[in-house]
């Protein structure tokens, strides 16, 4: 009897040690080709930046500190004011008390020193200024805990679900975090706005260059000197959170971001974002099906001031394959109303463009009205009539 209970428990513990074996194998992340990118890093991705498609990620979703991973959010906030016409880059920027208090890294600026949009962006962007950080939060909303608010609504409309910003530089503090997925979001949406890599991409600059206090800025991210095509994006290390880093880089038409988070050192650090790069340009290739400003089609609208609209891409559209795959499997198709009633908003969605491989879909592309389409005045319309009659 004894003998039989043995060997049972000892059956039992040896399908325990597969389970959880199995379990482990499952967890364990690889890319197509099955190796583990990232062996090193707590968390993880691999993301194309023009379409989002994900091509290796590793507890993508966990939520951590973040660490100055958090600037992206602060540069994204920054360049939108930019480009929404707040602020202009020649604007002069006050430091107050409280920003110029702040420790870690930082630009050294002193209380009541003034500098430009674009030399806070420098300090932010090359030298990860915790002091520049909050600087431009206070000038953009009038205090940091303010602009927190903005950030963490900004992400809320990219749908950062991991997420939540307690300040506007990534020092340690209680409820900040965010996900090597979240941060790709956000990394992609700066991206948007092409002038950023002016900033992050540099490898070194100055800031106070013509004064008794020039101070050189050497970019915290090593891989845009010695990556080619790497141009940003952002570092970040705390005790808490390790050695952290948003990274992008570009190659005969592909982008892509690749995120770390909890990684042992610097080196480890870079090699592995390295290594992501290489997989993703080794082994992916873009397809392009429209350029910004080609024409889709065009759209007729009932009873509108105009009654054709023709719509033309806001933006390149393109899908990410592997390089070797048969691109003649590739198809798309417009997919829009056959009428829309007037009024029609610009930035409305009016259909989508979905991309088929066979007859699998792989992509869909939100379709957005070009432009304001008020309704037409009853003579325009009666015109319009009886034009179409003698026609």
């Amino acid at each position: 009897m004894k003998k039989r209970i043995m060997a049972s428990f000892m059956t039992l513990c040896i399908l325990l040690s597969l389970m959880a074996s199995t379990a482990l194998a499952e967890e364990t992340p690889k890319a197509a080709g099955g190796t583990d990118l990232a062996p090193s890093a707590r968390s993880a991705i691999l993301m194309d930046a023009d379409t989002g498609t994900v091509i290796y990620e590793k507890n993508s979703h966990d939520q951590l500190p973040p660490a100055s991973i958090t600037k992206i959010m602060t540069m994204l906030l920054t360049i939108e004011a930019i480009d929404s016409g707040k602020l202009k880059l020649t604007d002069k920027v006050r430091t107050s008390e409280y920003a110029a208090s702040m420790g870690g890294s930082q630009i050294f600026l002193e209380p009541g020193e003034e500098m430009t949009v674009d030399d806070m962006l420098k300090g932010i962007a090359m030298a990860s200024g915790n002091d520049a950080s909050v600087a431009m939060a206070e000038k953009i909303a009038g205090s940091e805990e303010a602009f927190v608010q903005l950030m963490n609504e900004r992400a809320k409309e990219l749908g950062m679900k991991d997420t939540h910003f307690a300040n506007c530089n990534g020092l340690p503090v209680d409820n900040h975090y965010s996900s090597a997925h979240d941060i790709a979001v956000m990394s992609r949406e700066l991206l948007k706005h092409s002038g950023i890599t002016k900033y992050t991409g540099a490898y070194q600059d100055y800031l106070r260059k013509d004064t008794e206090k020039p101070f050189w800025l050497v970019n915290t991210n090593k891989l845009v000197r010695f990556y080619e095509g790497a141009d940003g994006l952002k570092t970040g290390y705390t005790s808490e959170a390790k050695f952290c880093l948003s990274a992008t880089a570009s190659k005969d038409g592909l982008r892509v971001v690749s995120v770390v988070l909890g990684e042992p050192n610097t080196k480890t650090r870079n090699s592995e974002v390295s290594s992501m790069f290489d997989y993703a340009f080794s082994q992916y290739t873009m397809k392009a099906l429209y350029k910004a400003g080609d024409l889709l089609g065009s759209l007729k609208i009932e009873k509108g001031e105009v009654a054709e609209l023709p719509l033309n891409a806001t933006q390149n559209y393109s899908v990410l394959m592997r390089k070797g795959a048969k691109s003649n499997d590739i198809r798309h198709e417009l997919l829009v109303a056959k009428e829309l009633k007037a009024p029609i908003k610009a930035g409305q969605s009016i259909g989508k463009l979905v991309v088929y491989q066979g007859n699998d879909v792989i992509k869909e592309f939100d379709i957005q009205a070009p432009q304001d389409v008020n309704k037409a005045g009853w003579w325009k319309l009666f015109k319009r009539t009886t034009s179409n009659l003698f026609d």
